[in-house]
């Protein structure tokens, strides 16, 4: 398509640099740390900047990962640094509570994100009323989507929009997606609901930023992105690149671009020990199927157990492990290990 076709459409970049990027570090970003991106991201014009353990409200624990700070040090530190972005959060029902919304929505959260696996949207239900009670934005988003076909996903979007989401949408949690699967997908869920779609990529495949193109042209209207792809495994789509191929497409997001530039090299320079990469383990993690913030268990089980840990991931994926598994991967490996 010409780029003068797409001309005045507006989209909401959604930036979950400061939770997504925490999967990278171990959760173990700095007060100082966040200041100064959500500082820079606010200063480029960024419309939501996220923020929070990686797994979202509520999820620091040691199964996961213990954060560096506290849930409520994290939101203050960035609402304070915020003087024209709105702030996001993330919470999964099971790791985070009703109470976690509350005290994130009274520590300056605007947007609020519920997700669910892709099959069970249901679980959204009671804390997508609470969002909306509390007054903050209501989204629903599913988690490793690629395990669902699009009339599924279009049904769970809608039954989430009928529980008070604002705003649903998928997560390639794995990376896994082609192009055309996401066009599949996210045209089968704009038809069937009537708010803004929601497409959230990982780069696993080296697809993200073509992965969310082609949500944008399907009828996603928000798109996440981080700084240098900054994320789980492989990162994430990576921002200031999303943004310049929006900007030629014709699509408009109010973000300046030199201004996210900056941005994107003071998160390189500060928050990251080095950019995300393809390496082989993100790639099989991309073939299988499997959640992209595996990669660090992942890689230590196979070292302690002594196995191939492509390998371990790909009998991870046929086993179709998620997000919240994460004692399982021991058990596959030692599995793997005893079949050999």
């Amino acid at each position: 398509m010409d780029a003068v076709t797409h001309q005045g459409t507006r989209l909401l970049l959604h930036d979950p640099t400061l939770r997504d990027g925490h999967h990278a570090v171990g959760h173990q970003l700095d007060a100082g740390q966040l200041r100064a991106y959500a500082q820079a991201a606010n200063a480029a014009g960024v419309p939501v900047v996220e923020v929070g353990h990686g797994n979202g409200l509520g999820a620091s624990s040691l199964q996961i990962g213990r954060a560096a700070l506290e849930d409520t040090e994290m939101l203050t530190t960035v609402r304070e640094a915020l003087t024209s972005s709105r702030m996001g959060v993330f919470m999964a029902p099971g790791w985070g509570t009703s109470q976690d919304l509350a005290s994130a929505v009274r520590h300056g959260a605007d947007v609020v994100r519920i997700a669910a696996h892709c099959t069970e949207a249901d679980v959204t239900e009671r804390h997508l009323g609470v969002v909306r009670d509390l007054g903050a934005q209501a989204q629903g988003v599913l988690l490793m989507s690629h395990m669902s076909g699009p009339s599924q996903l279009a049904e769970q979007c809608a039954l989430m929009v009928r529980f008070g989401a604002q705003a649903v949408g998928i997560m390639d949690s794995a990376g896994h997606y082609l192009p055309t699967d996401v066009t599949e997908r996210v045209r089968a869920i704009a038809a069937a609901v009537d708010v803004p779609v929601i497409f959230h990529g990982h780069n696993n495949l080296g697809l993200a930023v073509a992965n969310s193109l082609a949500a944008v042209d399907a009828g996603a209207r928000v798109i996440d992105a981080t700084a240098r792809g900054f994320g789980a495994g492989a990162g994430n789509t990576q921002l200031e690149a999303l943004v310049a191929v929006l900007q030629r497409r014709g699509y408009e997001t109010g973000i300046d671009v030199r201004k996210i530039l900056a941005a994107a090299d003071l998160a390189a320079d500060r928050l990251m020990k080095a950019p995300p990469s393809i390496d082989s383990i993100a790639v099989a993690s991309g073939i299988a199927g499997v959640f992209s913030g595996f990669k660090r268990p992942v890689v230590q089980a196979a070292h302690t157990v002594g196995v191939d840990p492509i390998d371990l991931f790909l009998a991870l994926g046929e086993q179709q492990v998620v997000a919240g598994q994460e004692d399982l991967i021991g058990d596959v490996a030692r599995h793997l290990k005893a079949a050999r």
